[in-house]
Protein backbone atom coordinates (compact mmCIF):
# COMPACT_ATOMS: atom_id res chain seq x y z
CA UNK A 1 0.00 0.00 0.00
CA UNK A 2 1.60 3.25 -1.19
CA UNK A 3 1.80 6.26 1.10
CA UNK A 4 -0.17 9.34 0.05
CA UNK A 5 2.96 11.47 -0.39
CA UNK A 6 4.71 8.98 -2.64
CA UNK A 7 4.96 9.27 -6.39
CA UNK A 8 4.95 6.60 -9.03
CA UNK A 9 6.43 6.26 -12.51
CA UNK A 10 4.08 4.77 -15.09
CA UNK A 11 4.95 3.49 -18.55
CA UNK A 12 5.48 6.33 -21.00
CA UNK A 13 7.37 8.42 -18.38
CA UNK A 14 4.14 9.66 -16.77
CA UNK A 15 4.83 11.07 -13.32
CA UNK A 16 1.91 10.63 -10.91
CA UNK A 17 1.82 12.76 -7.76
CA UNK A 18 -0.81 12.87 -5.04
CA UNK A 19 -2.29 16.15 -6.25
CA UNK A 20 -1.33 16.55 -9.93
CA UNK A 21 -0.25 14.77 -13.09
CA UNK A 22 2.62 15.60 -15.43
CA UNK A 23 2.11 13.94 -18.79
CA UNK A 24 4.72 14.79 -21.40
CA UNK A 25 2.78 12.82 -23.99
CA UNK A 26 -0.68 11.32 -24.53
CA UNK A 27 -1.55 7.76 -23.57
CA UNK A 28 -4.18 5.47 -24.99
CA UNK A 29 -7.36 5.56 -22.89
CA UNK A 30 -9.56 3.29 -25.02
CA UNK A 31 -7.78 0.75 -27.20
CA UNK A 32 -9.37 -0.43 -30.44
CA UNK A 33 -8.39 -4.09 -30.66
CA UNK A 34 -9.82 -5.66 -33.79
CA UNK A 35 -13.02 -3.67 -33.50
CA UNK A 36 -13.38 -4.15 -29.72
CA UNK A 37 -12.94 -1.14 -27.41
CA UNK A 38 -10.98 -1.90 -24.23
CA UNK A 39 -10.08 0.53 -21.43
CA UNK A 40 -6.33 0.91 -20.80
CA UNK A 41 -5.53 0.28 -17.14
CA UNK A 42 -2.52 2.60 -17.23
CA UNK A 43 -4.69 5.51 -18.32
CA UNK A 44 -7.32 4.70 -15.68
CA UNK A 45 -4.66 4.74 -12.96
CA UNK A 46 -3.42 8.09 -14.21
CA UNK A 47 -6.93 9.51 -13.94
CA UNK A 48 -7.54 7.92 -10.54
CA UNK A 49 -4.39 9.57 -9.16
CA UNK A 50 -5.60 13.05 -10.11
CA UNK A 51 -7.65 14.75 -7.39
CA UNK A 52 -8.41 17.94 -9.29
CA UNK A 53 -11.79 18.46 -10.98
CA UNK A 54 -11.66 17.27 -14.58
CA UNK A 55 -12.55 19.32 -17.65
CA UNK A 56 -12.86 16.82 -20.49
CA UNK A 57 -12.66 17.96 -24.12
CA UNK A 58 -13.29 15.29 -26.77
CA UNK A 59 -13.13 15.71 -30.53
CA UNK A 60 -14.78 13.50 -33.15
CA UNK A 61 -14.85 13.69 -36.93
CA UNK A 62 -13.75 12.10 -40.17
CA UNK A 63 -10.19 10.81 -40.32
CA UNK A 64 -7.49 13.05 -41.80
CA UNK A 65 -9.40 16.27 -41.07
CA UNK A 66 -7.04 17.88 -38.57
CA UNK A 67 -8.56 16.81 -35.23
CA UNK A 68 -5.20 16.02 -33.60
CA UNK A 69 -3.78 19.38 -34.68
CA UNK A 70 -6.47 21.22 -32.71
CA UNK A 71 -6.02 19.02 -29.63
CA UNK A 72 -2.28 19.67 -29.66
CA UNK A 73 -3.04 23.40 -29.77
CA UNK A 74 -5.27 23.03 -26.71
CA UNK A 75 -2.43 21.18 -24.95
CA UNK A 76 -0.36 24.35 -25.38
CA UNK A 77 2.76 22.67 -26.73
CA UNK A 78 4.97 24.88 -28.89
CA UNK A 79 6.53 23.36 -31.96
CA UNK A 80 10.01 23.88 -30.57
CA UNK A 81 9.28 21.64 -27.60
CA UNK A 82 8.54 18.59 -29.73
CA UNK A 83 11.51 16.27 -29.95
CA UNK A 84 9.87 12.97 -30.92
CA UNK A 85 6.63 11.51 -32.14
CA UNK A 86 5.17 11.07 -28.66
CA UNK A 87 5.46 14.75 -27.75
CA UNK A 88 1.86 15.26 -28.84
CA UNK A 89 -1.13 13.64 -30.47
CA UNK A 90 0.04 11.71 -33.50
CA UNK A 91 -0.67 13.40 -36.82
CA UNK A 92 -0.31 11.29 -39.93
CA UNK A 93 0.97 12.62 -43.22
CA UNK A 94 -0.74 10.07 -45.47
CA UNK A 95 -4.30 9.02 -46.25
CA UNK A 96 -4.01 6.32 -43.59
CA UNK A 97 -5.73 6.96 -40.25
CA UNK A 98 -3.20 7.30 -37.41
CA UNK A 99 -5.24 7.59 -34.20
CA UNK A 100 -6.69 4.25 -33.04
CA UNK A 101 -9.25 4.16 -30.26
CA UNK A 102 -9.24 7.19 -27.93
CA UNK A 103 -6.02 8.90 -26.76
CA UNK A 104 -5.86 10.96 -23.59
CA UNK A 105 -3.63 13.84 -22.58
CA UNK A 106 -3.98 15.39 -19.11
CA UNK A 107 -2.56 18.91 -18.78
CA UNK A 108 -3.10 21.78 -16.31
CA UNK A 109 -6.05 23.91 -17.29
CA UNK A 110 -4.92 27.20 -18.82
CA UNK A 111 -7.65 29.33 -17.17
CA UNK A 112 -8.95 27.33 -14.21
CA UNK A 113 -6.50 26.94 -11.33
CA UNK A 114 -6.49 23.52 -9.67
CA UNK A 115 -8.35 21.97 -12.61
CA UNK A 116 -7.07 19.33 -15.01
CA UNK A 117 -7.78 19.58 -18.72
CA UNK A 118 -8.32 16.09 -20.17
CA UNK A 119 -7.99 16.09 -23.96
CA UNK A 120 -9.46 13.11 -25.82
CA UNK A 121 -8.44 12.59 -29.44
CA UNK A 122 -10.59 9.95 -31.13
CA UNK A 123 -10.06 7.58 -33.98
CA UNK A 124 -11.20 9.15 -37.25
CA UNK A 125 -14.61 8.19 -38.56
CA UNK A 126 -15.15 6.73 -42.00
CA UNK A 127 -11.76 5.00 -42.37
CA UNK A 128 -12.09 2.91 -45.53
CA UNK A 129 -9.44 0.47 -44.26
CA UNK A 130 -11.46 -0.21 -41.14
CA UNK A 131 -14.88 -0.26 -42.81
CA UNK A 132 -16.72 -0.72 -39.48
CA UNK A 133 -19.60 1.71 -38.94
CA UNK A 134 -20.54 0.06 -35.64
CA UNK A 135 -17.06 0.72 -34.27
CA UNK A 136 -17.28 4.35 -35.45
CA UNK A 137 -20.59 4.75 -33.66
CA UNK A 138 -19.22 3.28 -30.42
CA UNK A 139 -16.25 5.65 -30.39
CA UNK A 140 -18.53 8.59 -31.25
CA UNK A 141 -21.00 7.79 -28.43
CA UNK A 142 -18.26 7.10 -25.90
CA UNK A 143 -16.61 10.46 -26.64
CA UNK A 144 -19.94 12.23 -25.97
CA UNK A 145 -20.48 10.38 -22.68
CA UNK A 146 -16.94 11.07 -21.44
CA UNK A 147 -16.73 14.76 -22.35
CA UNK A 148 -17.81 17.99 -20.76
CA UNK A 149 -17.13 19.79 -24.07
CA UNK A 150 -17.77 17.82 -27.24
CA UNK A 151 -16.16 19.03 -30.48
CA UNK A 152 -17.68 17.84 -33.77
CA UNK A 153 -15.13 18.33 -36.55
CA UNK A 154 -16.55 18.22 -40.11
CA UNK A 155 -15.58 19.55 -43.50
CA UNK A 156 -16.88 22.44 -45.59
CA UNK A 157 -20.47 22.95 -44.42
CA UNK A 158 -23.34 21.65 -42.31
CA UNK A 159 -25.26 19.05 -44.30
CA UNK A 160 -28.02 16.55 -43.64
CA UNK A 161 -25.63 13.59 -43.46
CA UNK A 162 -23.66 15.18 -40.61
CA UNK A 163 -26.89 16.08 -38.80
CA UNK A 164 -28.30 12.56 -39.18
CA UNK A 165 -25.09 10.97 -37.85
CA UNK A 166 -24.99 13.34 -34.88
CA UNK A 167 -28.67 12.65 -34.16
CA UNK A 168 -28.16 8.88 -34.27
CA UNK A 169 -25.21 8.97 -31.89
CA UNK A 170 -26.83 11.40 -29.44
CA UNK A 171 -29.84 9.10 -29.22
CA UNK A 172 -27.51 6.14 -28.59
CA UNK A 173 -25.56 8.12 -25.98
CA UNK A 174 -28.75 9.14 -24.22
CA UNK A 175 -29.91 5.53 -23.99
CA UNK A 176 -26.52 4.39 -22.70
CA UNK A 177 -26.55 7.17 -20.12
CA UNK A 178 -29.98 6.11 -18.88
CA UNK A 179 -28.84 2.48 -18.65
CA UNK A 180 -25.79 3.57 -16.63
CA UNK A 181 -27.89 5.86 -14.38
CA UNK A 182 -31.36 4.27 -14.17
CA UNK A 183 -32.27 6.23 -11.04
CA UNK A 184 -32.45 9.39 -13.15
CA UNK A 185 -34.35 8.04 -16.14
CA UNK A 186 -37.34 10.22 -16.98
CA UNK A 187 -36.95 12.53 -13.98
CA UNK A 188 -34.15 14.87 -14.97
CA UNK A 189 -35.10 18.50 -15.12
CA UNK A 190 -33.58 20.96 -17.55
CA UNK A 191 -30.97 22.12 -15.01
CA UNK A 192 -29.65 18.63 -14.27
CA UNK A 193 -29.66 17.74 -17.96
CA UNK A 194 -27.67 20.84 -18.84
CA UNK A 195 -25.13 20.14 -16.08
CA UNK A 196 -24.62 16.57 -17.29
CA UNK A 197 -24.75 16.93 -21.09
CA UNK A 198 -21.57 18.24 -22.69
CA UNK A 199 -21.36 21.63 -24.30
CA UNK A 200 -21.36 21.28 -28.07
CA UNK A 201 -18.89 22.87 -30.48
CA UNK A 202 -19.28 22.32 -34.23
CA UNK A 203 -16.13 23.05 -36.26
CA UNK A 204 -16.34 23.47 -40.02
CA UNK A 205 -12.95 22.98 -41.68
CA UNK A 206 -12.07 24.50 -45.08
CA UNK A 207 -15.31 26.48 -44.99
CA UNK A 208 -16.08 27.95 -48.40
CA UNK A 209 -19.62 29.34 -48.17
CA UNK A 210 -20.56 32.99 -47.64
CA UNK A 211 -22.19 33.58 -44.27
CA UNK A 212 -25.26 35.37 -45.61
CA UNK A 213 -29.01 34.78 -45.39
CA UNK A 214 -31.35 36.93 -47.45
CA UNK A 215 -28.39 39.19 -48.27
CA UNK A 216 -27.77 39.73 -44.55
CA UNK A 217 -24.45 38.81 -42.94
CA UNK A 218 -24.81 36.21 -40.19
CA UNK A 219 -22.42 34.71 -37.62
CA UNK A 220 -21.23 31.13 -37.51
CA UNK A 221 -23.48 30.53 -34.50
CA UNK A 222 -26.47 31.84 -36.45
CA UNK A 223 -25.53 29.55 -39.34
CA UNK A 224 -25.61 26.58 -36.93
CA UNK A 225 -28.96 27.61 -35.44
CA UNK A 226 -30.43 28.16 -38.90
CA UNK A 227 -29.30 24.66 -39.85
CA UNK A 228 -31.07 23.26 -36.77
CA UNK A 229 -34.22 25.36 -37.22
CA UNK A 230 -37.48 23.38 -37.27
CA UNK A 231 -39.95 23.52 -40.14
CA UNK A 232 -43.63 24.30 -39.69
CA UNK A 233 -46.13 21.57 -40.47
CA UNK A 234 -47.21 18.11 -39.36
CA UNK A 235 -46.80 15.91 -42.43
CA UNK A 236 -44.34 13.02 -42.40
CA UNK A 237 -41.62 14.73 -44.39
CA UNK A 238 -41.62 17.69 -42.01
CA UNK A 239 -41.50 15.35 -39.01
CA UNK A 240 -38.57 13.45 -40.53
CA UNK A 241 -36.78 16.77 -41.07
CA UNK A 242 -37.48 18.11 -37.56
CA UNK A 243 -36.79 14.99 -35.46
CA UNK A 244 -32.96 14.92 -35.65
CA UNK A 245 -32.75 18.68 -35.14
CA UNK A 246 -35.05 18.60 -32.14
CA UNK A 247 -33.08 15.77 -30.52
CA UNK A 248 -29.74 17.52 -31.10
CA UNK A 249 -31.03 20.79 -29.62
CA UNK A 250 -32.43 19.01 -26.55
CA UNK A 251 -29.28 16.93 -25.98
CA UNK A 252 -26.92 19.90 -26.46
CA UNK A 253 -28.52 22.94 -24.78
CA UNK A 254 -25.29 24.93 -25.16
CA UNK A 255 -24.05 25.13 -28.76
CA UNK A 256 -21.23 26.97 -30.52
CA UNK A 257 -19.94 26.99 -34.10
CA UNK A 258 -16.51 27.89 -35.55
CA UNK A 259 -15.52 28.11 -39.20
CA UNK A 260 -11.92 27.57 -40.31
CA UNK A 261 -10.37 28.60 -43.59
CA UNK A 262 -7.93 26.24 -45.24
CA UNK A 263 -4.68 26.56 -43.22
CA UNK A 264 -2.28 26.57 -46.16
CA UNK A 265 -1.67 25.23 -49.63
CA UNK A 266 -2.70 21.59 -50.05
CA UNK A 267 0.87 20.40 -50.65
CA UNK A 268 1.99 21.87 -47.33
CA UNK A 269 -0.79 20.29 -45.23
CA UNK A 270 1.28 17.15 -44.65
CA UNK A 271 3.78 19.29 -42.68
CA UNK A 272 1.19 21.40 -40.87
CA UNK A 273 2.64 20.76 -37.40
CA UNK A 274 6.11 21.92 -38.35
CA UNK A 275 5.03 25.04 -40.23
CA UNK A 276 5.49 28.37 -38.45
CA UNK A 277 2.49 30.68 -38.22
CA UNK A 278 4.04 32.86 -40.91
CA UNK A 279 3.51 30.04 -43.42
CA UNK A 280 -0.14 29.59 -42.44
CA UNK A 281 -3.12 31.59 -43.56
CA UNK A 282 -3.45 34.49 -41.05
CA UNK A 283 -7.21 34.04 -40.80
CA UNK A 284 -6.74 30.35 -40.00
CA UNK A 285 -4.23 31.20 -37.24
CA UNK A 286 -6.67 33.70 -35.76
CA UNK A 287 -9.57 31.26 -36.02
CA UNK A 288 -7.62 28.55 -34.16
CA UNK A 289 -6.66 31.02 -31.44
CA UNK A 290 -10.30 32.08 -31.06
CA UNK A 291 -11.37 28.44 -30.79
CA UNK A 292 -8.76 27.67 -28.11
CA UNK A 293 -9.71 30.79 -26.17
CA UNK A 294 -13.37 29.76 -26.19
CA UNK A 295 -12.55 26.27 -24.92
CA UNK A 296 -10.40 27.62 -22.10
CA UNK A 297 -12.83 30.34 -21.02
CA UNK A 298 -16.11 28.45 -21.38
CA UNK A 299 -15.12 24.94 -20.36
CA UNK A 300 -17.04 23.34 -17.53
CA UNK A 301 -16.14 20.53 -15.15
CA UNK A 302 -17.32 17.06 -16.09
CA UNK A 303 -20.38 16.22 -13.98
CA UNK A 304 -22.23 13.08 -13.04
CA UNK A 305 -26.04 12.85 -13.03
CA UNK A 306 -27.26 15.12 -10.26
CA UNK A 307 -24.57 17.72 -10.94
CA UNK A 308 -21.77 15.96 -9.00
CA UNK A 309 -18.38 17.28 -10.16
CA UNK A 310 -15.93 14.62 -11.31
CA UNK A 311 -12.32 14.24 -10.20
CA UNK A 312 -9.89 11.34 -10.50
CA UNK A 313 -10.88 9.31 -7.41
CA UNK A 314 -14.44 9.31 -8.73
CA UNK A 315 -13.62 6.67 -11.87
CA UNK A 316 -15.31 4.07 -9.31
CA UNK A 317 -18.19 6.55 -8.78
CA UNK A 318 -18.62 6.89 -12.53
CA UNK A 319 -19.19 3.14 -12.77
CA UNK A 320 -22.39 3.71 -10.81
CA UNK A 321 -21.65 1.23 -8.00
CA UNK A 322 -22.50 3.77 -5.30
CA UNK A 323 -24.61 6.13 -7.41
CA UNK A 324 -27.87 5.36 -5.66
CA UNK A 325 -29.61 6.23 -2.39
CA UNK A 326 -27.78 4.48 0.45
CA UNK A 327 -24.58 4.26 -1.59
CA UNK A 328 -22.46 5.83 1.16
CA UNK A 329 -23.66 3.24 3.68
CA UNK A 330 -22.77 0.55 1.12
CA UNK A 331 -19.27 2.04 0.84
CA UNK A 332 -18.84 2.00 4.62
CA UNK A 333 -19.89 -1.65 4.75
CA UNK A 334 -17.40 -2.52 2.01
CA UNK A 335 -14.66 -0.55 3.77
CA UNK A 336 -15.30 -2.36 7.06
CA UNK A 337 -15.18 -5.69 5.24
CA UNK A 338 -11.84 -4.76 3.65
CA UNK A 339 -10.50 -3.65 7.04
CA UNK A 340 -11.53 -6.98 8.58
CA UNK A 341 -9.79 -8.90 5.81
CA UNK A 342 -6.73 -6.71 6.20
CA UNK A 343 -6.52 -7.40 9.94
CA UNK A 344 -6.75 -11.15 9.32
CA UNK A 345 -3.87 -11.09 6.85
CA UNK A 346 -0.68 -12.38 8.60
CA UNK A 347 2.82 -10.86 8.54
CA UNK A 348 1.83 -7.25 7.88
CA UNK A 349 4.71 -5.79 9.82
CA UNK A 350 5.05 -3.04 12.44
CA UNK A 351 3.66 -0.26 10.20
CA UNK A 352 0.46 -2.12 9.27
CA UNK A 353 -1.90 0.09 11.27
CA UNK A 354 -0.21 3.27 10.07
CA UNK A 355 -0.37 2.11 6.47
CA UNK A 356 -4.05 1.27 6.89
CA UNK A 357 -4.87 4.69 8.33
CA UNK A 358 -2.94 6.43 5.57
CA UNK A 359 -4.84 4.44 2.98
CA UNK A 360 -8.19 5.25 4.60
CA UNK A 361 -7.18 8.92 4.71
CA UNK A 362 -6.28 8.85 1.03
CA UNK A 363 -9.74 7.48 0.24
CA UNK A 364 -11.52 10.16 2.26
CA UNK A 365 -12.12 12.36 -0.79
CA UNK A 366 -13.79 9.44 -2.51
CA UNK A 367 -15.95 8.81 0.54
CA UNK A 368 -16.91 12.48 0.68
CA UNK A 369 -17.78 12.44 -3.02
CA UNK A 370 -19.95 9.35 -2.58
CA UNK A 371 -21.63 10.94 0.44
CA UNK A 372 -22.47 13.97 -1.69
CA UNK A 373 -23.89 11.70 -4.36
CA UNK A 374 -25.85 9.74 -1.73
CA UNK A 375 -27.31 12.92 -0.25
CA UNK A 376 -28.09 14.30 -3.69
CA UNK A 377 -29.73 11.07 -4.82
CA UNK A 378 -31.65 10.68 -1.54
CA UNK A 379 -32.88 14.24 -1.87
CA UNK A 380 -33.65 13.61 -5.48
CA UNK A 381 -35.52 10.42 -4.59
CA UNK A 382 -37.65 12.37 -2.13
CA UNK A 383 -38.25 14.98 -4.78
CA UNK A 384 -39.20 12.21 -7.20
CA UNK A 385 -41.61 10.72 -4.67
CA UNK A 386 -43.11 14.14 -3.95
CA UNK A 387 -43.33 14.81 -7.66
CA UNK A 388 -44.96 11.41 -8.12
CA UNK A 389 -47.51 12.14 -5.38
CA UNK A 390 -48.20 15.55 -6.86
CA UNK A 391 -48.54 13.98 -10.27
CA UNK A 392 -50.96 11.37 -8.91
CA UNK A 393 -52.97 14.07 -7.11
CA UNK A 394 -52.98 16.16 -10.25
CA UNK A 395 -54.08 13.13 -12.25
CA UNK A 396 -56.92 12.39 -9.82
CA UNK A 397 -57.97 16.03 -9.83
CA UNK A 398 -57.84 16.05 -13.62
CA UNK A 399 -59.98 12.92 -13.71
CA UNK A 400 -62.45 14.50 -11.25
CA UNK A 401 -62.63 17.64 -13.33
CA UNK A 402 -63.06 15.52 -16.43
CA UNK A 403 -65.99 13.66 -14.82
CA UNK A 404 -67.56 16.96 -13.78
CA UNK A 405 -67.02 18.39 -17.22
CA UNK A 406 -68.47 15.30 -18.85
CA UNK A 407 -71.51 15.43 -16.45
CA UNK A 408 -72.03 19.12 -17.18
CA UNK A 409 -71.79 18.43 -20.88
CA UNK A 410 -74.37 15.65 -20.59
CA UNK A 411 -76.68 17.91 -18.59
CA UNK A 412 -76.28 20.66 -21.20
CA UNK A 413 -77.04 18.19 -23.96
CA UNK A 414 -80.07 16.90 -22.03
CA UNK A 415 -81.34 20.43 -21.42
CA UNK A 416 -80.83 21.22 -25.07
CA UNK A 417 -82.77 18.14 -26.10
CA UNK A 418 -85.57 19.08 -23.64
CA UNK A 419 -85.63 22.60 -24.98
CA UNK A 420 -85.80 21.38 -28.54
CA UNK A 421 -88.63 19.02 -27.60
CA UNK A 422 -90.51 21.86 -25.93
CA UNK A 423 -90.01 24.04 -28.98
CA UNK A 424 -91.25 21.20 -31.20
CA UNK A 425 -94.31 20.66 -28.99
CA UNK A 426 -95.06 24.40 -28.93
CA UNK A 427 -94.79 24.50 -32.70
CA UNK A 428 -97.12 21.53 -32.99
CA UNK A 429 -99.57 23.08 -30.50
CA UNK A 430 -99.56 26.36 -32.38
CA UNK A 431 -100.09 24.51 -35.62
CA UNK A 432 -103.02 22.65 -34.00
CA UNK A 433 -104.46 25.93 -32.71
CA UNK A 434 -104.19 27.46 -36.15
CA UNK A 435 -105.87 24.43 -37.67
CA UNK A 436 -108.66 24.57 -35.09
CA UNK A 437 -109.14 28.27 -35.68
CA UNK A 438 -109.25 27.68 -39.41
CA UNK A 439 -111.85 24.94 -38.97
CA UNK A 440 -113.95 27.18 -36.67
CA UNK A 441 -113.78 29.99 -39.19
CA UNK A 442 -114.75 27.62 -41.98
CA UNK A 443 -117.74 26.36 -39.96
CA UNK A 444 -118.71 29.95 -39.13
CA UNK A 445 -118.41 31.02 -42.76
CA UNK A 446 -120.45 28.01 -43.85
CA UNK A 447 -123.15 28.77 -41.24
CA UNK A 448 -123.29 32.41 -42.19
CA UNK A 449 -123.44 31.49 -45.87
CA UNK A 450 -126.25 29.05 -45.15
CA UNK A 451 -128.18 31.63 -43.17
CA UNK A 452 -127.58 34.19 -45.87
CA UNK A 453 -128.89 31.79 -48.48
CA UNK A 454 -131.95 31.14 -46.40
CA UNK A 455 -132.53 34.85 -45.99
CA UNK A 456 -132.08 35.43 -49.70
CA UNK A 457 -134.48 32.63 -50.50
CA UNK A 458 -137.03 34.02 -48.04
CA UNK A 459 -136.73 37.48 -49.49
CA UNK A 460 -136.99 35.95 -52.99
CA UNK A 461 -140.20 34.16 -52.03
CA UNK A 462 -141.52 37.32 -50.45
CA UNK A 463 -140.79 39.27 -53.63
CA UNK A 464 -142.40 36.51 -55.70
CA UNK A 465 -145.48 36.70 -53.54
CA UNK A 466 -145.61 40.49 -53.82
CA UNK A 467 -145.22 40.25 -57.60
CA UNK A 468 -147.95 37.68 -57.78
CA UNK A 469 -150.20 39.86 -55.58
CA UNK A 470 -149.49 42.83 -57.80
CA UNK A 471 -150.23 40.80 -60.87
CA UNK A 472 -153.51 39.59 -59.43
CA UNK A 473 -154.41 43.09 -58.34
CA UNK A 474 -153.59 44.45 -61.79
CA UNK A 475 -155.67 41.76 -63.49
CA UNK A 476 -158.63 42.48 -61.22
CA UNK A 477 -158.37 46.19 -61.92
CA UNK A 478 -158.38 45.56 -65.66
CA UNK A 479 -161.53 43.49 -65.35
CA UNK A 480 -163.26 46.26 -63.47
CA UNK A 481 -162.18 48.83 -66.03
CA UNK A 482 -163.57 46.68 -68.82
CA UNK A 483 -166.92 46.39 -67.03
CA UNK A 484 -167.14 50.15 -66.62
CA UNK A 485 -166.58 50.71 -70.28
CA UNK A 486 -169.26 48.30 -71.26
CA UNK A 487 -171.75 50.01 -69.06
Amino acid sequence: MRKSNECDIRPGNTLIMASEIHMPAPVCLIENIRGHLVANQEALEILAANKNPLVVVAIVGLYRTGKSYLMNKLAGKNKGEWHHQNSGFSIGTTVQSHTKGIWMWCVPHAKKPNHTLVLLDTEGLGDVEKGDKKNDTQIFALAILLSSIFVYNTMNKIDQRAIDLLHYVTELSNRLRKVASPDFEGVEDATNLESFCPDFVWILRDFYLTLEVDEQVITADEYLENSLRLKQGTNQSVQNFNLPRLCIKEFFPIRKCFIFDSPTHRKKLAKLESLPNEDLDPEFVEQVATFCSYIFNHSKTKALPGGIKVNGPQNDVMQGIYSKPGGHHLLIQKTELLKARYYWEPRKGMQAEKALQEYLHSRQSTSDAILQIDLALTKRQKEIEEAHMKAMAAKIEAQRLEVIQRYNLQMMEQRERLHQEQVRQMQMFRKYQVQQQQRALERRFQEEAKNLNKKIEAEHRSLQNEIQDLQRNAASQDDQDDKCILL
